[in-house]
């Protein structure tokens, strides 16, 4: 059974993982500003900032505080990928290809967050009011269409 604990600490990672979400695609935005890429990151980044700024709603309805060691690890983790792509001389196919893969990569946990709460859901009064269909319905849109631009990136890319 999980506990208010434990649903604070499952919170706080997928939480983490948003924060980082949203670090990589406000730099990818930046860099991207002249192509096709660079709307379709845009649009991204306003879904998972909702989807963090549920998260963060969650986590103050049940009584938990942000983590903020999990959100300076989350920090860190978006600044060594960064410096993984300037370092290794990544051209910038195979760096769009990485970004796409670890955002599908990051959906796709999202879409477990919405089904294991979906679970949970009637042990905890405060996950009562979720549309889960719906928010597993956005998870699935969102990387189907990372998946496309992902796989037009490992065309280009490999």
């Amino acid at each position: 059974m999980m506990t208010q604990e434990a649903l604070g600490t499952y919170l706080n990672d997928h939480l983490a993982g948003s924060v980082t979400a949203v670090e990589v695609l406000e730099r990818a935005i930046e860099s991207s500003e002249d192509s096709a890429l660079g709307p379709f990151l845009s649009e991204l980044l306003e879904a998972i900032e909702d989807d963090r700024d549920l998260l963060r709603h969650l986590l103050k309805r049940i009584g938990v505080a942000e983590s903020p060691l999990k959100k300076a690890g989350a920090w860190l983790a978006e600044k060594v990928g960064r410096a993984k792509l300037r370092d290794s001389g990544n051209p910038a196919a195979l760096g769009r290809l990485e970004l796409l893969e670890m955002l599908a990569t990051g959906i796709h946990g999202k879409l477990a967050l919405w089904r294991s709460l979906e679970v949970a859901a009637p042990r905890h009064p405060e996950l009562a009011d979720l549309d889960f269909g719906g928010l597993q319905r956005r998870a699935k849109e969102q990387h189907d269409s990372v998946e496309v631009h992902r796989l037009a990136a490992a065309g280009e890319a490999l």
